[in-house]
């Protein structure tokens, strides 16, 4: 009995520690999101009205830039895929894997090939792990990305894009990224990044209906030195501001579910701690009722020992 109440002390020692360091792990995660969500906060109004505004410029204009053209027939695509450098967070990197997954399930069958860019050391050990091949990846920023990280991941897919895809280029890019809505409620989502779609939303198109006769009419713009001109400005700020909005999107949701994640950990550690201390208690209580049973039955043993005696 010793013995056994000795492992369960161990147990419970160990379970105790490993306690320590997820409920450490879930107040930094705690408070890490909400500088996150913040960012997030921040950014995503500034790339919306960067979108808006390239829309504008693209919707005013009739030339063809690689900005909003649509290839006819589209041979080759590449996919960013945002996921983690650290685990610990539950399921958050593998569905977004499997979120790129099923995208590129689809582009394939849609007779396009797939250039993989992949951010996370999560997402490259998998590709690794199945000897696919990886056009670029990024690690070491997923959980606290800059525009500077934005800039440089962002730079080769507008360079693929402006060239031929006979020479390597591609003729579209999707991204797959985390997208936060709440501290309880992250989805991964796949979005066509280029060309951009420039069909209006119902608010944007109620907007430019007259109020007297609710006709639709296009404004006019004069672009300065020339629309091509613009446009080149604005793609790669546009491409930038979409992947820093994603990468903050996706750094909010890893920490969201990292918090989670650690939470349930401590919660079971909890649990397990009981359930270990009730098995020692009642190991304890074995113990101590062998050794009263041992003390009367010595007891006994001696009374009749001393009974025979004076026979």
């Amino acid at each position: 009995m010793g013995a056994q109440l000795r492992v369960y002390k161990r147990r419970i020692r160990s379970v105790s520690a490993t306690k320590k360091i997820t409920k450490a792990m879930e107040m930094i995660a705690a408070s890490r999101v909400i500088k996150a969500q913040r960012q997030v906060a921040a950014s995503t109004p500034y790339a919306t009205e960067l979108t808006h505004a390239v829309t504008a410029v693209a919707s005013g204009s009739d030339i063809k830039h690689p900005l909003t053209t649509e290839v006819d027939k589209p041979v080759r695509a590449a996919v960013l895929l945002i996921t983690s450098d650290r685990g610990l967070a539950g399921g958050y990197s593998s569905n977004a894997i499997k979120q790129a997954e099923r995208l590129t399930a689809k582009l394939t069958g849609e007779g396009k090939v797939v250039d993989n860019f992949i951010v996370g050391r999560k997402g490259v050990s998998y590709y690794a792990f199945r000897e696919r091949t990886v056009t670029q990846s990024w690690t070491g920023f997923s959980d606290s990305p800059t525009y500077a990280d934005a800039k440089k991941v962002a730079a080769p897919l507008i360079e693929a894009l402006s060239k031929e895809t006979s020479e390597g280029g591609v003729d579209e890019i999707h991204i797959v990224f985390t997208e936060f809505y709440s501290m309880m409620t992250q989805t991964p989502v796949d979005k066509r990044l280029l060309p951009m779609s420039l069909e209006r939303s119902a608010e944007e198109s109620a907007e430019v209906l007259t109020k007297g006769k609710g006709e639709d009419f296009a404004p006019l713009y004069d672009f300065e030195p020339s629309t091509e001109g613009v446009l080149d400005a604005l793609l790669p700020r546009y491409v930038e501001s979409r992947i820093y909005n994603a990468l903050l999107q996706a750094a909010a949701s890893e920490h969201a579910a990292r918090r989670r994640a650690m939470k349930s950990a401590t919660d079971n550690a909890e649990d397990l701690i009981k359930s270990l201390t009730r098995l020692a208690n009642a190991a304890r209580q074995a113990e101590i009722t062998q050794e009263i049973s041992e003390i009367v039955g010595g007891a006994n043993a001696l009374a009749d020992a001393n009974a025979g005696s004076d026979r």
